[in-house]
């Protein structure tokens, strides 16, 4: 994925009070700090600042603190998913987005305390609530990471619905 290009579009961004209103995961799973570079539902950046106090430190591993591949994965998926409610405009309130898909993930660069993690998601396609995006971790302009990822927004009732299904 190429960098930002100034076209003259006004992008959006989102701070991490507005980012917890789009996505209903919380510490120590919410693995986004802010969105910037929103255009649309087009693409968008997303930002996580890794310290030494995240949880997952403590064992992956203690002697070389490495940031779980899966959790670079599901960064991106997360920035995906607040990028596919941002785009539903301010009235819009999901309950749920469902991380449906993993394909063509890569790892290529070890992320450790004190990196600073950008999370470039770019829509390949949509239909209805399900949305599939292309995404790279990078650090100091460094991928660190890329998939493709997909993702399903559902309402309150649509969840229960889903859950009782699987539960039955």
């Amino acid at each position: 994925m190429q960098e930002t290009i100034d076209t003259g579009k006004k992008l959006g961004s989102a701070d991490i009070a507005r980012v917890m209103k789009l996505l209903p995961h919380r510490y120590p799973f919410l693995l986004i700090d802010r969105l910037q570079d929103m255009d649309g539902d087009e693409s968008c950046v997303g930002i996580k600042n890794v310290t030494i106090n995240e949880p997952f430190f403590q064992g992956h591993f203690p002697q070389f603190p490495v940031m779980p591949g899966v959790l670079i994965i599901e960064g991106l998926a997360q920035t995906a998913g607040a990028l596919c409610v941002a785009s539903l405009g301010e009235d819009y309130n999901p309950q749920v987005v469902y991380f449906m898909g993993i394909d063509k993930a890569k790892f290529r660069r070890p992320v450790v305390p004190g990196d600073q993690l950008h999370y470039h998601v770019r829509k390949l396609r949509s239909r209805g609530r399900v949305w599939r995006f292309y995404g790279e971790a990078r650090v100091n302009g460094h991928v660190v990471a890329e998939a493709e990822v997909s993702a399903m927004i559902a309402d309150t009732a649509e969840a229960r619905a889903f859950a009782a299904q699987k539960n039955a």
